[in-house]
């Protein structure tokens, strides 16, 4: 059942007056009811709730949030929820606190791309105070770090950067990757502050660090040069060089081409919108192309914004054909209410 359901976790809207816990205030904050259904778990059990979250972050991945948050919130309620309450070993105990930490802030992200702001923040907070009780630093961070991305994406600058910050402070043996994946949200975060020095020096340092990570092989898969790309690509379009931005972009689809089909549809239609800002029309209704050969297949909310916002921004073009054919196929893809 989700928990949205249940009264689990409220669905208001995003908060810019959020209260984060911060890293000592969390750790070895929660203790488990040993009460509940299932009275002792052990490693088997945190390992099925590691599988089965990457599954569904490959779902999430492939086919959007609105299919694989519903999934994930019944496995938190049905089954991580009881194994939290079970009696265990104290380091089983605190991998499945991890377990669960990694779970509740995919969840929140999942959230954040079906537009449920509010309800992201519930469970990202809810992320960081088991990853405390976990004594787990990477997932902490990259729950902070995934705050901050929602926040920047709603233009919140401010509490962006105030979370990128968190997120870097809480991770002070952070591999390469591990950094340039904080810093270049930083990076993005100071640059819609208006932050222009700030930000370039956050961009080299993100740059830097994945030049040292690319050099040891992958550590943290998760940012890659394609992630750097997007980064380098929004800092520009902050800044207001939008030519340099489209630039950035397309090379970060050139390198992510294969993989992530919700982020295919996202990126290329941002691209789009990118390139008909700068004036390159048939530029544009090309990439808006490849993102609607992907689109029928993801359900995504951010998803539905872009391909919204593309019916917008064509219908002055339509005397010209490229965009017109755009268009027409658009409307046969396209949910009405779009």
């Amino acid at each position: 059942m989700d928990p949205s359901r249940r009264g689990v976790l409220g669905a208001a809207l995003f908060s810019v007056a959020l209260t984060v816990p911060n890293w000592p205030d969390v750790v070895g904050r929660m203790e488990a009811a040993r009460t509940g259904g299932v009275q002792r778990i052990g490693m088997s059990e945190v390992n099925m709730a590691i599988d089965m979250t990457e599954r569904i972050s490959d779902l999430d991945d492939q086919f959007g949030g609105r299919h694989s948050r519903p999934m994930a919130a019944a496995f938190v309620i049905n089954t991580v929820a009881p194994y939290l309450r079970a009696d265990a070993p104290e380091d089983v105990r605190k991998e499945m606190l991890s377990a669960a930490s990694d779970l509740l802030y995919l969840t929140g992200y999942m959230a954040v791309d079906e537009g449920l702001h509010g309800l992201a923040q519930n469970y990202y907070v809810k992320a960081l105070e088991l990853a405390g009780a976990a004594e787990d630093h990477l997932t902490y961070c990259t729950t902070l770090r995934g705050m901050s991305v929602q926040a920047v994406d709603l233009g919140h600058g401010v509490k962006a950067m105030e979370l990128g910050d968190a997120a870097a402070a809480a991770s002070p043996k952070a591999g390469p990757r591990l950094q340039a994946f904080i810093v270049g949200q930083q990076a993005h975060a100071a640059a819609q502050t208006g932050d222009r020095t700030g930000a370039l020096r956050y961009l080299r340092e993100a740059e830097a660090a994945m030049d040292r990570a690319e050099s040891r092989g992958k550590t943290f898969g998760a940012y890659d040069p394609a992630a750097l790309n997007y980064h380098i690509s929004q800092v520009r379009y902050e800044l207001g060089d939008r030519t340099g931005a489209v630039e950035a972009m397309e090379q970060a689809d050139r390198l992510r081409h294969s993989i992530y089909r919700r982020t295919r549809v996202h990126r290329r239609a941002l691209l789009a919108e990118r390139q008909l800002e700068i004036g390159h029309l048939e530029a544009a209704c090309t990439t808006w192309h490849q993102a609607l050969d992907d689109y029928p297949m993801v359900q995504s909310g951010r998803a539905d914004d872009r391909i919204r916002a593309m019916f917008r921004l064509l219908r002055p073009h339509l005397k010209n054909g490229a965009a017109r054919d755009l268009h027409e196929r658009a409307r046969l893809v396209a949910p009405a209410l779009l």
